[in-house]
């Protein structure tokens, strides 16, 4: 008879089952008789790159499980990123499933990436009752719970475990639940992406490593972003610039940042591999690492004390809608704790209650007494908090009370617009 009951890993990403497999590592996870890594592949195109829990390297992650499972055969012909379970067909699946996983009536544990993503919410759901654990990655974890997550899974969460991305502060990701959470230490991190370095071979020592960003709605702007991160990297003195894509990039062959690089004339090596990127921290020792908000920046600063330049973030904010986008508070956090274009000086604890405050006021209302100390303190940068919005809520930084209706004037837009005139006309 099994001890303690199957633990399942849903995992989307190499990077994923690092961070989960860190927290085995640490011991921050119950004991189980027996674990089991579900691999999830919500790529927009799944069948056009090889599964990532086949590449090189990812043996070694392979042999911290008792089993590695597909969610995408499971629910085929259904894509993971756009099909959850009806209430009515639950109990039939995870009968289901528990046969064909070989579960039995064993107790089931889940282990989490972001929780509110459509795979997680799904797996959840099956599992019914089953007790979570979320390892959150990334620097929008410190932002607000993206949406607002069913209480019948918030409620099931025991710990929120995450990476020391910024030193002192824990992530606000499913804090209206008042979840506990607890940092995955540097030194178990480590030594997981030291086992996946291992197989990472032909990327020079010393060069500067350019991340790529997850890729956008538009591939113009994600080739723009990449090419200024080349130019910066160039800019800094590096004449040898590895570029490592993002693993959901379905363009691997970075045809912009080869032509960015050849007419700056530096040397270019791509990682046609995607492994974790901290893994190239472990194995190449990076004298730059450029990127712009993603996670692979944060835990080069915080967790290999690598040198970092942030780029991107100003033209990506200015053009982020709607305000609550999930990216936003990767942006500013990223704009606030990372050297880049124009440092920004403040207190980051009282940007992330603002922060989750305005992205989710209906999620997070108690924090309306945090944000309005940190607002009225004035010492952030316009563009984290647009007026629209603080005027919306009601909040220091906005348009006052007594002058809200001026927008909605006519009149009062008017004489605008003739001030406007007369400015131009003067001006000539």
């Amino acid at each position: 008879m099994r001890a303690a009951g199957t633990q399942v890993f849903c995992a989307s990403g190499p990077s994923a089952v690092v961070l989960m497999a860190a927290a085995v590592e640490a011991g921050l996870l119950p004991e189980a008789g027996r674990r089991v890594l579900l691999v999830c592949d919500d790529a927009p195109v799944p069948e056009a790159a090889p599964p990532w829990d086949e590449v090189p390297g990812f043996a070694r992650l392979r042999a911290r499980f008792d089993a590695v499972l597909s969610w995408n055969e499971a629910i085929r012909p259904f894509h993971p990123a756009a099909w959850t379970p009806r209430t009515e067909d639950v109990p039939l699946l995870e009968r289901h499933l528990r046969r064909s996983w070989g579960l039995g009536e064993d107790r089931v544990e889940l282990v989490l990436g972001a929780p509110d993503t459509p795979p997680a919410q799904a797996v959840a759901r099956v599992f019914t009752g089953a007790p979570l654990h979320v390892c959150a990655g990334g620097p929008a974890d410190y932002g607000p719970t993206r949406g607002k997550l069913d209480p019948l899974i918030g409620t099931r969460v025991r710990q929120v475990l995450h990476p020391d991305l910024i030193p002192g502060l824990a992530p606000s990701l499913l804090a209206e639940f008042g979840t506990p959470t607890r940092v995955i230490p540097a030194d178990a991190f480590r030594a997981v992406t030291g086992e996946v370095a291992s197989a990472v071979t032909g990327v020079p020592e010393g060069a500067a490593l350019v991340v790529g960003e997850r890729p956008s709605d538009t591939a113009g702007e994600e080739d723009a972003l990449h090419a200024e991160m080349v130019r910066t990297a160039v800019g800094r003195g590096h004449h040898h610039v590895v570029f490592a894509p993002h693993p959901a990039s379905p363009s691997r062959h970075a045809g912009a940042v080869r032509a960015e690089a050849a007419r700056l004339g530096a040397a270019l090596t791509v990682l046609d591999t995607p492994v974790p990127v901290e893994a190239l921290y472990e194995v190449s020792r990076p004298a730059l690492v450029v990127g712009c908000a993603s996670a692979a920046v944060f835990t080069a600063s915080a967790l290999y004390g690598l040198p970092v330049a942030r780029v991107g973030t100003r033209r990506l904010l200015d053009g982020l809608t709607p305000y609550h986008h999930p990216r936003r508070a990767a942006l500013v956090l990223a704009e606030a704790v990372l050297p880049g274009e124009a440092p920004v000086d403040g207190d980051p604890r009282g940007l992330l209650a603002a922060l989750a405050f305005t992205m989710r006021p209906q999620v997070r209302p108690s924090l309306r007494a945090d944000a309005e100390r940190y607002l009225a303190a004035g010492s952030w940068d316009r563009r984290w908090f647009p007026r629209r919005r603080l005027t919306a809520l009601g909040l220091p930084g906005g348009v006052p009370r007594r002058l809200a209706f001026l927008p909605r004037s006519r009149v009062a837009r008017r004489v605008v617009r003739r001030a406007r005139a007369v400015r131009k006309a003067v001006g000539r």
